[in-house]
């Protein structure tokens, strides 16, 4: 998926540093999870990673970059995991991977930690990933970008634009499924994936 520039004040050198980033990024996950962004702070990451605070400003310069890195993993957790299960082929057509897509999405908000409360970043900020572009937008050009690489169709203004809403809507109605349940409700869950895939293939056939 799209590349997205690293919030990291500087990349770590050696395998050992690298390795203590990603601890600090899990450390956000778990308090994320148990305090939401509210109850985020760099001292808290370090207690939890078990590094000095100066190891977290070494690389980040406040609970928000730390946020955005993990936001960014979560990105890239998701492009791969989407890119993986597009490969394995079976669709009929493009839209008919929404369910895939959506799978994918519902199984990270069950299973990473973390993930149910920033996902791509919106809690700390809808810019978080790209700050020339809303999170949701930065989601979609991904997914467009997948989508014509995989099933080899007419890259468009119009598929751009199908796919911004559709990442919007998709949002929207996800966000409902998990307000209450945790493992998101399955009949919204359906409704979701049945209102895009509708969507998706009436803007085929219009088109």
């Amino acid at each position: 998926m799209t590349e997205i520039r690293t919030p990291l004040r500087r990349r770590p050198a050696q395998r050992r540093s690298a390795e203590r980033v990603q601890r600090m990024l899990d450390a956000c996950a778990d308090i994320l999870d148990e305090d939401g962004y509210d109850g985020l702070t760099t001292t808290r990451i370090a207690q939890r990673a078990e590094v000095a605070i100066g190891s977290v400003y070494q690389f980040f310069p406040d609970k928000r970059a730390v946020a955005q890195a993990l936001a960014v993993r979560n990105f890239e957790r998701f492009g791969d995991r989407v890119a993986a299960r597009l490969a394995e082929g079976a669709f009929a057509d493009w839209s008919d991977s929404v369910g895939a897509i959506i799978q994918v999405f519902v199984d990270m908000h069950r299973t990473v930690p973390g993930f149910r409360v920033l996902r791509f970043g919106d809690v700390a900020d809808t810019n978080l990933l790209d700050a020339g572009a809303d999170n949701n937008s930065v989601v979609a050009e991904g997914l467009r970008e997948m989508i014509v690489r995989t099933f080899d169709i007419a890259d468009t203004p119009e598929l751009a634009r199908a796919l911004g809403i559709a990442v919007e809507a998709g949002d929207a109605v996800l966000k409902m499924a998990f307000r209450r349940n945790p493992d998101g409700d399955p009949a919204i869950i359906a409704e979701a994936e049945r209102l895009i895939h509708g969507y998706l293939a009436g803007h085929i056939t219009d088109g």
